[in-house]
């Protein structure tokens, strides 16, 4: 073929491919396509992703590009692919196609999540003829830790906690091979050259492995739960606590031990099918389950489950995984029932990573623990995820979702770098740093020493594996968070600007940002029902209609402001907030004398009043505040839900909408739903939910002795009705609507029965309604808004900065 003809049969492109395209078996991908379509060139990794340069013909290498995002490996996430023809007058093409050793380059590529292990991994550590039968770290490119193991860039086993373990023969030639799916897969490993797992004492006694097991070390511990023990099983990002769920003593014994005692537990079960005895499974869910993802799937429990009852207190769901390590599977292999598998640590106290650290602090807990020497080098939780209303909702974002990076709306392509700092409450953290973020894995609550500790170790990770050097901080405006002194801490050391974010616009604009709602999108109405936020007015903020965008909001509208009696402790003990609230809307004397029949009459007469009423005269540790979390919890305290106290967040709102009576929610008449009104503020003029007719209504109720069940029922569907009205009211300006979509965020937006019932009645009104799906709508996703706030503001100079 003359020259004429070479340049007419081939083509040099130079294709760029950015995401999360490394370590996830994308360059063998692209190589075996090459082969196969007789594609020539080479490709390597970046500082910006894969680079390939490849000669073929032009309808060839149309072809070439289309299969590369087709036939994707399960966990590459393309963001974009660009095309740059290349000249090839001075450049003959090469023989073959070839991957080339990674180039150093400045610029960012992404981190995948820990992925659940494939199914053809599961099939070797199963398969007696294989020689990775019961290892339990067999990975692949597919699957296995990446986050969990990284210690720093670039992604490479001597930057992960595998750099001491030297590959055998038989690894090293799996992972050289292109055509091996464990080609450059960095955590490979096998029983010759691999961590091991061994079951201990964790009073350091010996272990008499021969009267547990003829297997292995993990089917020892298996047998040991099966025995009704509790077991320390060290995981992917941490430790659990497992013992057997239809052990009522065992299960009993764990909740004690571990100081949690109303929580519901996670469950993990053998497979699929298992969970379908014991919980009713959509399609939906069970693609969840199975997915690389793997997250705890909260599902309808079935009635007759035979599980233990100190599983799941109060509840008519159940919180259930697959296995999703190799170890898992082998422990799990002849369980015919699932097993409790909860984090391990004490309650409120972060989960255990190190063995050492294990055997101290688990000590007092559980008897024996399988550990192992691969070391985990970042904690990440279990995710949790709910399907309501249709969609797949992340409630707790952490293994298998972090760092997966969150392309962030249109008009936020200026690359300014900043960080976000959060909550603390369910904390996380945000980077941003052109044109995506990453939020942090859950973290915790930052009120406990070692969780800050490790909120400030996680932060310094990623700083370092992003290569991100903010210079701004983001702050929420509640002076004593401890991430905002925290950011501040950092600001004043660095000489960083800072930029506050109030509290329930960030849950707003986190809405807005994982919906893709643009820059210059313009206002929508949103609407945060939410526990406590320090509003813009100094006060105490919880169910606000906010009127804004990124950049802005105006309070269009709130719950009634009603006293915290005891401050924090009306968080603690709901039967104050019923207390305050029926003082703030009927007065005791009222409520003495119309009601005072009733056995709520007796309990609350049985308390401190007149130290009560002096602290809501003298407005002594009685802050006001529009909180909707404290209404659910003032209403299940009133119809004897969760009154006396509550040992975890939102508690008394997460069993009342368990109790939920499905049929009155459904079928009965709208006009028995509890009433609320929507008056307006003396002075200000502010519109506020009242609530004094749904106090009346379910008053009434308890007079008549009515079904808690439905009183839960009518309660969720006045509040759902109320906020809908309220949407359409401020959302209407001289009679004609002026605004279309309506962002639903804040935490009390995880309970399915309001979402469910705002959602359909704002969509019956021809709103658009925007939710959350990838981001945690409670403060979980709050530094997510707060970075996409602080950017606004920053693409607006000289406003919001101090």
């Amino acid at each position: 073929m003359n020259a004429v003809a070479d340049a007419l049969a081939y083509r040099r492109e130079r294709i760029r491919v950015r995401g999360t395209v490394q370590g996830v078996g994308f360059r063998p991908t692209v190589w075996c396509l090459a082969r196969e379509m007789g594609v020539r060139g080479h490709a390597l990794n970046d500082g910006d992703g894969v680079l390939i340069d490849a000669w073929a013909a032009p309808h060839v290498l149309d072809a070439f590009v289309q299969r590369i995002e087709r036939d994707a490996p399960p966990l590459a996430r393309i963001r974009s692919v660009e095309r740059s023809p290349e000249t090839t007058e001075d450049e003959e093409a090469p023989a073959s196609f070839t991957i080339d050793a990674s180039a150093s380059s400045e610029g960012r590529t992404d981190i995948a999540p820990d992925a659940a292990t494939c199914p053809r991994c599961v099939a070797e550590t199963m398969d007696p003829f294989s020689r990775r039968y019961r290892y339990p770290f067999t990975n692949c490119t597919h699957c296995g830790p990446r986050l969990s193991i990284i210690r720093e860039i670039p992604y490479d086993r001597a930057t992960t906690s595998m750099a001491d373990y030297v590959l055998c023969t038989d690894c090293q030639t799996e992972y050289e091979d292109p055509a091996d799916r464990r080609f450059h897969a960095q955590p490979i490993a096998c029983h010759a050259c691999g961590p091991r797992a061994r079951l201990v004492r964790t009073d350091g006694r010996v272990v008499c492995l021969d009267t547990l097991t003829q297997l292995d070390d993990v089917d020892a511990a298996g047998n040991l739960i099966l025995k009704g023990e509790i077991v320390a099983i060290k995981g992917l990002g941490g430790y659990h606590l497992a013992c057997d769920a239809r052990n009522e003593q065992a299960v009993t014994r764990l909740r004690e031990r571990k100081r949690r005692y109303d929580k519901p537990f996670a469950l993990m079960a053998p497979n699929g099918e298992m969970v379908g005895r014991y919980c009713t499974v959509s399609v939906q869910e069970r693609a969840a389950l199975e997915g690389p993802e793997a997250p705890i799937m909260v599902l309808r429990a079935r009635a007759d489950s035979g599980l233990a009852s100190a599983v799941a207190p109060g509840q008519r769901t159940l919180g259930v995984m697959l296995p999703y390590t190799p170890l898992h599977h082998m422990l799990l292999k002849r369980f015919k029932a699932p097993v409790v598998m909860t984090s391990g640590n004490l309650s409120d106290e972060p989960q255990c990573t190190d063995n050492d650290e294990a055997m101290q602090r688990l000590r007092p807990i559980c008897d024996f623990a399988l550990v192992h020497d691969r070391a985990i080098e970042n904690r990440v939780d279990d995710s949790v995820a709910r399907v309501v209303d249709g969609e797949v909702r992340v409630l707790r974002r952490a293994r298998g979702y972090a760092p997966a990076p969150i392309e962030l709306p249109v008009g936020f392509e200026h690359h300014r770098s900043v960080l976000a700092m959060g909550g603390d409450l369910k904390s996380t953290f945000c980077v941003v740093d052109g044109p995506r973020a990453i939020l942090s894995q859950h973290i915790g609550d930052l009120h406990e020493a070692t969780t800050l500790e490790a909120y400030q170790r996680s932060l310094a990770l990623y700083e370092g594996l992003f290569e991100h050097a903010p210079s701004h901080v983001v702050l929420d405006q509640h002076p004593e968070y401890m991430s905002t002194k925290t950011g501040l801490e950092r600001a004043e050391r660095e000489g960083l600007g800072v930029l506050r974010a109030q509290h329930h616009h960030a849950h707003i604009a986190a809405c807005l940002g994982e919906n893709g709602w643009p820059l210059d999108g313009g206002p929508v109405l949103g609407v945060a029902m939410d526990g406590l936020g320090l509003g813009a007015d100094g006060a105490l903020w919880g169910g606000e209609f906010l009127l804004g965008d990124y950049t802005s909001v105006e309070r269009l509208g709130t719950m009634k402001s009603v006293a915290l009696l005891g401050g924090e402790q009306a968080m603690h003990e709901p039967w104050r907030n019923t207390y305050a609230h029926i003082v703030a809307q009927m007065g005791w004397g009222v409520f003495h004398m119309n009601f005072n029949e009733l056995e709520l009459h007796q309990y609350l007469e049985g308390k401190p009043l007149v130290a009560l009423n002096a602290m809501l005269a003298q407005g002594t540790n009685a802050p006001l505040a529009s909180s909707c979390g404290r209404l659910f919890d003032a209403v299940a305290a009133a119809m004897g839900v969760c009154r006396e106290h509550v040992s975890y967040e939102g508690q008394a709102a997460v069993e009342l909408e368990a109790l939920v009576d499905e049929q009155c929610l459904l079928h009965e008449s709208d006009q028995l739903a509890y009433p609320f009104t929507l008056p307006r503020e003396q002075g200000k003029g502010l519109p506020y939910l009242e609530p004094l007719g749904m106090w009346n209504a379910l008053l009434g109720d308890l007079i008549l002795k009515t079904p808690v069940p439905v009183m839960a029922a009518r309660f969720h569907k006045g509040l759902a009705r109320a906020i809908a009205h309220a949407v359409r009211i401020l959302a209407t300006r001289d009679e004609e609507r002026y605004v279309h979509h309506v962002a639903l965020s804040g935490g009390v937006f995880q309970n399915a029965v309001l979402l469910e019932q705002v959602s359909s009645r704002l969509k019956a009104q021809d709103f658009t309604v925007l939710t959350h799906r990838h981001v945690p709508s409670n403060d979980g996703g709050l530094s997510f808004g707060q970075a996409l706030i602080g950017l606004a503001q920053l693409q607006q100079p000289r406003q919001g900065e101090q």
